[in-house]
């Protein structure tokens, strides 16, 4: 099966990460019909480029779409797409699955990621599944107890000391002599595993808007992938208007966008509470953006107190979702008061890592005291 770069067209034969132009690369679109299965993964088996392990995943994917109360105050029919209940509690799972059954047919024995985050815990963990040695590269900044969820599951956990921006791609470079498969943030592999949350959500629903919270830009090209696949099978009649959603400090996507260049730039001295999308030079940037021009779709950026503020709304209606999982409420508002987004619209906003992992930035209620003899007069008192 063909590789495509996205933004030059180069096409390659061979398994390559990204294309000699600079750009990361995916598959030709896949053409196909679903299939009744148990799982995402048999439901839409002609969908993915590789055959998925199935006695190995760990339960990915088939994530609810909830409708949100929130939806009533903005005056549109508003769905949650709730992937903070993977196995380890962010959509990356999907594209991690996804890769690793392809580097278990490649006859790999190690694979990597370079991450702090989602991703590292992912890899972690499904290496430990799958049979392979892990190579989380952090940055030396990552803190102890971030880094305890990740070493948990077994991996070689290494601080790496100077410019982490460098790092993806020395990773790769280092996984080619080494025989390591990296499995990055835009990985062709990783892209194909997030269409599963398009296919799930045209199942139930015909979405006006998609929001997507947007870092490296894989999460993006895959969700848009797939929807252009399904319209591409006839599966769909029209395709969604996708809003690629970014932290107003640390926005170089969104930046380039409303500037109307055709590259991004590196965003210097980034600072956001979002800090699972402050990726100050994506990866997939020009190929989101290649993206949004072609569809007409939109780049929308949030301060921190907006995203505050949608962090408690969820919560509020029972979500704990980490900030950069807010981000899509928090331009749904900024959408309808502006009248970009009409209403009665149908608006699904992807949640992307649950809270659980950024507790250390979780400001709770006050936490009241009391002695048992008193407990109905405090119960009284907090109604």
């Amino acid at each position: 099966m063909k590789l495509k770069c996205p933004v030059c067209g180069r096409e390659y034969e061979e398994p390559v990460q990204r294309c000699e132009c600079g750009e990361p690369v995916e598959f030709e679109l896949l053409k196909g019909e679903p299939y009744i299965g148990k799982s995402v993964w048999e439901r839409f088996w002609d969908f993915w480029p590789v055959e998925p392990e199935l006695e190995l995943s760990l339960g990915e994917g088939d994530t609810p779409l909830i409708r949100s109360k929130l939806g009533k105050e903005l005056d549109v029919k508003l769905y949650l797409k709730n992937e903070t209940v993977n196995p380890t509690w962010s959509f990356k799972d999907r594209g991690t699955f996804l890769a690793m059954s392809y580097a278990l047919k490649a006859g790999y024995k190690a694979v990597g990621t370079v991450s702090t985050g989602n991703m590292a815990a992912s890899v972690a963990a499904y290496a430990s599944r799958f049979g392979l040695d892990a190579k989380i590269l952090v940055s030396e900044s990552a803190s102890d107890e971030k880094l305890k969820a990740v070493s948990v599951y077994g991996g070689d956990v290494i601080r790496v000391k100077g410019d982490y921006g460098r790092l993806y791609f020395e990773s790769l470079k280092l996984g080619e002599r080494l025989g390591v498969y990296f499995i990055n943030s835009d990985n062709p592999f990783r892209i194909e595993g997030y269409k599963g949350i398009t296919f799930e959500i045209a199942e139930e629903l015909s979405p006006d808007y998609v929001l997507v919270p947007t870092s490296s830009g894989g999460l993006f090209r895959g969700i848009a992938k797939g929807f252009i696949e399904l319209k591409e099978s006839g599966l769909i009649d029209d395709l969604p208007t996708l809003v690629a959603v970014q932290a107003e400090g640390c926005s170089p996507i969104c930046r380039a966008f409303k500037e109307g260049r055709e590259r991004i730039e590196r965003f210097e001295k980034p600072k956001t509470i979002a800090k699972a999308i402050a990726n100050p030079y994506p990866p997939s940037g020009n190929a989101v953006l290649k993206l949004l021009r072609e569809f007409g779709w939109l780049c929308v950026s949030v301060n921190d107190e907006e995203i505050a503020t949608a962090q408690r709304k969820l919560a509020g209606e029972g979500f704990f979702v980490q900030p950069a999982s807010a981000t899509g409420v928090a331009a749904l508002e900024k959408l309808t008061e502006s009248g970009v987004i009409s209403e009665g619209s149908k608006v699904v906003s992807i949640l992307t890592g649950s809270g659980l992992k950024t507790l250390f930035q979780v400001e709770g209620d006050e936490i009241r005291e009391c002695p048992l003899e008193g407990l109905e007069s405090c119960i009284r008192s907090g109604s």
